[in-house]
């Protein structure tokens, strides 16, 4: 059962992220913790980062990444692993070498495991269904999607229940929402829709929709392109909410395919606004994580596959972070001299855990 979530003190919504509006709703400073109902459970607020456009011109490390050489001395020095999904865990419905033997060998040294993705078509619930469905043992409250963020982030700001909220996304963010208590609509239904352009046709739109939620979408169309817009731009105060900008994603294990951000960055370009961002590399899932579990960030230590979501979000979090090269990142692409974020690890699979001295790369 969920007990707590944290959120952000933006207080209230930068005028910048909604120019000549005025918010529906005050974000007040937060004074220690306030808690309120979610999920059959309890939100407890705590300070934080504003969302916004998370930043990756960031200073790099003194000290260049170091080749993952010996396991037990990282393992030894967190408490929790968390672990990205997409290109460490699986690739597509594939599961990746060695990971039921590696997660099972962390569970025995007593190590915590969370997993964070950012793919927001899936509720937790039914990524937990996938996790059983690839062999893996893992809890449900173990699993923290961006899907789940979106509902999270707008519960703890006290999003107004006589607001609803308009999905341009797949079912995960529906169901999360609904669990949440909040009205929506759109979602994979208006995949269907259609404009008729015509002299003179004027599109209409719920003007009691106050937050656009974006996610990835493969039902994706100039339809939703207008309704969000419409929402956004002539809603006074309405919302941005991003549940990720990911460039690309791993629809199955052959080939990236266009990620989340394609869909956020359509929004983007329209509206001339930037979203509040809730998935990684936003710190929001990381503040949650540790306010919920009870643990320092230091004593966590981030895995992932994506240099500018996954080790930004670690990085951005205060933990310990290790990037596997079995996703997105190749070994060339982290040398390259563009490249800024320099995680503390690096190694091939999470599965070189087993081993003392980790597989050279």
């Amino acid at each position: 059962m969920l007990n707590r979530a944290v959120a952000s003190a933006v207080s209230p919504v930068s005028s910048s992220l909604l120019p000549n509006s005025k918010p529906f709703f005050s974000l007040k400073t937060f004074s220690g913790f306030r808690s309120s109902s979610f999920s059959g459970g309890s939100i407890r607020k705590i300070y934080h980062k504003p969302l916004g456009k998370t930043s990756l011109s960031i200073t790099p490390r003194a000290m260049a990444t170091q080749q993952l050489e010996n396991a037990d001395q990282l393992i030894d020095s967190v408490e929790t692993f968390i672990f990205d999904c997409d290109g460490v865990i699986w690739k597509g419905d594939k599961l990746i070498e060695g990971v039921p033997e590696t997660l099972d060998m962390l569970r025995a040294k007593g190590k915590r495991l969370v997993f964070v993705t950012n793919n927001s078509t899936k509720s937790r619930k039914q990524y937990g269904k996938k996790f059983e469905t690839l062999g893996l043992n893992v809890n449900e409250e173990e699993i923290f999607a961006s899907s789940f963020a979106a509902a999270a982030y707008l519960q703890s700001i006290n999003f107004p229940k006589d607001k609803k909220v308009y999905v341009i996304g797949e079912e995960g963010i529906l169901k999360e929402l609904e669990l949440a208590g909040f009205q929506y609509l759109g979602g994979p239904d208006d995949g269907k829709r259609q404009i008729e352009l015509k002299p003179g046709f004027l599109m209409d739109h719920d003007h009691d929709v106050g937050a656009v939620v974006v996610g990835f979408d493969r039902y994706f169309n100039y339809y939703k392109i207008q309704y969000g817009t419409l929402c956004i731009r002539e809603n006074p105060g309405c919302l941005f909410i991003a549940t990720n900008r990911d460039a690309v994603t791993h629809l199955t294990d052959a080939q990236e395919w266009a990620g989340g951000g394609s869909m956020v960055g359509a929004l983007v370009g329209s509206t001339q606004r930037e979203p509040l961002v809730v998935g990684k590399p936003s710190t929001f899932m990381m503040d949650y994580l540790a306010d919920k579990f009870g643990i320092q960030k230091s004593q966590i230590c981030m895995v992932g596959d994506r240099l500018d979501t996954d080790i930004l979000f670690g990085q951005n979090g205060g933990c310990k972070t290790l990037l596997v090269l079995s996703g997105v990142t190749s070994i060339s692409m982290l040398e390259s001299p563009e490249n800024k974020i320099q995680p503390d690890f690096y190694t091939s699979k999470i599965s070189d855990f087993l081993s003392p001295k980790a597989a050279t790369v």
